[in-house]
């Protein structure tokens, strides 16, 4: 099969969907085209890529020409949908809750597997491209804080006195949040974890860090079947925006990661939180994209309010796009190669096996998910 890897147009995205490594295993089955320039951001050359295998070309008009498949870190942008051929396969982060992109897919004849749909299943691990991304997410935003804060972050006993340690609030404890706390905790910082789903607990503890929650009433379940996070009842969220603000009035730095899958992100921050804050806090917003968790926030961009900085970069593993690219690509691999005939090499899209059935979006000009 014909094997296209482009250059990512959305503005920002220095991620790519194929790495020397993954390149080099595909090329043994299939023929791999890498847009001239598309590693650049990942810091991966042109070179590199043709090393391992794969053939450099010079523009997405000659690149989605000659493949079957197209690998994207971002589903396809407007201008790119005219240039992939009907039948052509994309896989990829293709926000599969957004219907209109979705049948976008559908009406240019493409078959579509959207990332984000991968399952949490044992079997899926090595395809979950959420909890790889999130995972580097959730790093990147407690070294945006650290950088921000202008006080250490672990106590320090000098000469001149002690300096105390930072306080930290980490809202959502998903695997951007554990990631968050951990990092936060090898800083020094002393951190406080909220998270609707009780289940967390014995993780936010074995990390160091104390974890703050509002009773749920007998029967009352916080998290879907999948293991997300789900909407809560409002005498819920009442109790939790009174946790939520005393606890973010005696930190240092808040980092919220809660979303709900297919909705807007859930305001935890509010905005007379934010005023009582300490002035000199940090903010940081990593569910901006969906509207944040702070209505403060604003998108791509660092504002201070009320003496409160307020972080919101809404794509944070593309600012680590090297690691995020390789944890990504091998991802990528992983998924593609259930495509496959594993003895054939030839292309065997088995509908019935739900990680496959999961991620399928459309199918020769179907819509398949309604």
């Amino acid at each position: 099969m014909q094997i296209g890897v482009p250059l990512e147009v959305r503005a920002g995205e220095r991620r790519v969907a194929a790495t020397p490594e993954t390149v080099k295993k595909l090329a043994a089955f299939h023929s791999v085209h890498v847009q001239a320039g598309a590693g650049l951001g990942a810091n991966v050359t042109d070179s590199e890529y043709e090393a391992a295998g794969a053939k450099i070309v010079a523009t997405a008009d000659e690149l989605y020409a000659s493949s079957e498949m197209i690998l994207k870190v971002r589903g396809l942008e407007e201008q790119e949908f005219p240039l992939a051929k009907k039948g052509t396969l994309v896989v990829g982060l293709l926000s599969p809750h957004d219907r209109d992109r979705m049948e976008a897919y559908a009406r240019h004849g493409l078959t579509a597997f959207a990332m984000e749909s991968i399952p949490r299943i044992s079997r899926a691990q090595s395809m979950d491209v959420l909890s790889s991304q999130a995972n580097i997410g959730g790093y990147k935003s407690v070294i945006l804080a650290a950088n921000a804060y202008g006080r250490f972050f672990p106590m320090l006993m000098t000469a001149a006195g002690t300096v105390k340690a930072a306080r930290v609030l980490v809202l959502g404890v998903g695997v951007a949040g554990l990631q968050a706390i951990a990092t936060a905790k090898r800083l020094g910082a002393v951190i406080e974890a909220f998270d609707v789903r009780p289940a967390v607990k014995e993780q936010v503890l074995s990390l160091g860090a104390k974890f703050v929650e509002v009773p749920l009433q007998e029967g009352e379940s916080a998290e879907t079947a999948g293991g997300y996070a789900k909407e809560m009842s409002e005498d819920y969220k009442r109790k939790q925006a009174e946790l939520i603000h005393s606890r973010a009035v005696q930190s240092d730095i808040v980092i919220t990661t809660a979303l709900i899958p297919g909705r807007p992100a859930p305001v935890l921050l509010k905005e007379e939180t934010v005023k009582a804050m300490k002035h000199g806090s940090v903010v940081v917003d990593m569910a901006v994209e969906f509207g944040g968790n702070c209505p403060l926030s604003e998108k791509d961009r660092v504002v201070e309010k009320s003496g409160v900085t307020l972080i919101g970069y809404t794509n944070l593993p593309a600012m680590m796009a090297s690691d995020a690219s390789s944890l990504y690509a091998r991802n990528m691999l992983n998924f593609i190669n259930l495509l496959f005939d594993p003895k054939s090499g030839e292309l065997k899209i088995n509908r019935e096996d739900e990680i496959i059935s999961g991620t399928l979006v459309s199918m020769n000009g179907e819509l398949v998910k309604k």
